[in-house]
Order: C-alpha cells, then structure tokens, then sequence
C-alpha cells in the first residue's frame, strides 16, 4: 500500500492510529443513521445515496485526478476487486440502509448493526481464509452484550418484545453485502487512498444511474430545503468521504477482523449523541453498556501473540 503521510505531521500521526481512525469511523456513521432516519421522510433512499455519492465523488475529483491517472494501470489489473467493492460498499449497502430506515425503528437498526462483525467474520474465512481468534470470538461478545445494555435500557428481557418487520431484514441484507466490502479491503491493488475512494465513489455513481433514473418517475421528488440542504452535506463530508479514508487505513492496518468490533461503537456514539443533543439523561447502563463494549473492543482488538 502506498505510504501515509510522514508521521512528523499530525495527519501522518492520525494515519497510524487505527483503533482511533475505526473510532471515528464509527462516530461518523452514527451520525449517518440518525441523519438518515430523519431524512427517510424527506429523500427516496436512492436519490438520497446517489446525490451522496455524487457530491463526495465531485468533492474528491480534483485532488484525486492526477493519482487515478497515475494508478489506473493498478485499477485495471485488480478490475474485478475494485468494482465489486464498490458496488458492495457504496451503491448497495448505503442504499440499503436508507431503504431499511424508512420502515424500521431506531432500536431496531441499532440491534442489528451490532451483527456486523458476524458478518465479516464470515467474508474474511470465505475470502481470506482467516478465522476468528478466541479472543476476537469473545471481544465480539463482550462488546455485543455491552450494545444490548445500552439499547435494552439494562433490561436484557426486552429483547421477547422486540419485533422486527421488512425494513429489518433489508438492513440484515445491507449488512451482510458491506461484510464482503471489509474482507475485499485487504484485496484492493496499492494505489493512492485518494484515487481509490474517487474509483468506488464515481463507479457507484453509475452503478446508482439506472435506479435513480426510475425513482424520479416511481417516487415524488425531494424538495429543496435548508434543512435537506444539510443533511445532505453532512452525509457526503463525514460518513462519506471521512468515514472512508478512516476506515480503509484502519482495516488496512489492523485487517477486518480486528476492526470488526468498532462497529459496536456505532451504537454507543448514537446514544452519547441522545443525550449529547436531545437532553437524555446518563444512566448506570449507559456507564455498564459502555465499559462492556470498550472491554470487548480491546480484548477482539489486540494483535494475536505469535
């Protein structure tokens, strides 16, 4: 992979940092979740991934033009990985996960985010032939039942009332297609962070074309507003453009399987952002959920001996 800033500026020094680049990854994506909920009423979910990844891919173009062109040889050698990365990562999942989020409940995509590590685990014995260690099994666990806590309110009996619906089951879809994008990240060629997320951006885009062009004619427009106008900026800056730089060198750095377990984070970034924003009040299982998960993180985390 070519080499990260020098580590004598700060951005250099962040490029080595993986458990602090999968941490903001993290802090990112939550804030997409809850943008994303609340822009379900307004943006078709198609329209609202395809304008996403247009605007980070026309945002990313001029820095990454003269790289794409310097790399292309690379791209067009490992063709096949860089397509289905995209159309993995970026047109589908997203897609996905604001289709889902027009139906499901906010505790309902908490829950089943929490099974993302489950399913790269999964890709990464499939494609990489590597399997969990005991300690990534039982960090994952740990960590899950920390998420539990905190979505649970500390009351694990809950989980008998919890009922889950179609949007759930296009989530768990989602889900299961962005686990093969994390165990294909090891597989990308050696090419420029920048012009490996302007390939997977524009590539999306057009995968995108086709269904966004049938939604305009199938759904009713989203209306141009102040408040659309933001929410859309927010996706495109930080669970698109940052979230991806962020998470590419993480799971670079430490592979999908340690990096996995952040993904528990997601949850535990979105109820500190409740009671951050919306006045919710801290409570102890908010203290327990939290020191389960980090305890989980850094047990699943820790490069294995040997």
């Amino acid at each position: 992979m070519t080499s990260p800033p020098s580590g004598r500026t700060p951005l250099g020094w962040l490029a080595q940092q993986p458990y602090l680049l999968l941490s903001l990854t993290s802090l990112f994506w939550a804030g997409n979740s809850i943008v994303g909920r609340t822009a379900a009423g307004h943006f078709p979910p198609v329209t609202l991934s395809f304008a996403r990844w247009l605007c980070a891919f026309l945002i990313l173009l001029p820095f990454a033009w003269n790289d794409l062109r310097a790399d292309w040889p690379a791209i067009r050698s490992k063709l096949g990985v860089m397509v289905a990365m995209s159309v993995c990562g970026i047109a589908a999942f997203n897609t996905l996960l604001y289709t889902a989020l027009e139906h499901t409940t906010a505790l309902n995509a908490l829950l089943l985010q929490s099974a993302t590590p489950l399913f790269v685990a999964v890709w990464s014995l499939i494609v990489l032939r590597v399997r969990l260690t005991l300690a990534q099994a039982g960090g994952i666990l740990v960590s899950l039942v920390g998420v539990l806590v905190i979505v649970m309110h500390g009351d694990l009996v809950r989980l008998a009332n919890v009922e889950f619906n179609r949007g759930d089951l296009v989530l768990l879809l989602g889900l299961a297609i962005f686990g093969l994008y994390s165990a294909l990240v090891p597989k990308r060629p050696v090419i420029q962070q920048t012009s490996f997320l302007a390939f997977i951006f524009g590539c999306g885009v057009l995968c995108l074309l086709p269904l966004f062009v049938w939604e305009l004619f199938a759904r009713p427009v989203a209306e141009v507003s102040t408040s659309n106008f933001l929410s859309l900026a927010y996706v495109v800056v930080f669970p698109s453009i940052l979230a991806y730089l962020c998470y590419n060198r993480g799971v670079q750095l430490v592979g999908p399987n340690r990096s996995a377990p952040f993904f528990h984070l997601v949850p535990v970034f979105g109820s500190a952002m409740a009671i951050f924003f919306l006045g919710e009040r801290l409570q102890l299982f908010h203290v327990a959920g939290y020191a389960l998960v980090l305890t989980g993180i850094f047990v699943a985390a820790r490069k294995p001996k040997g």
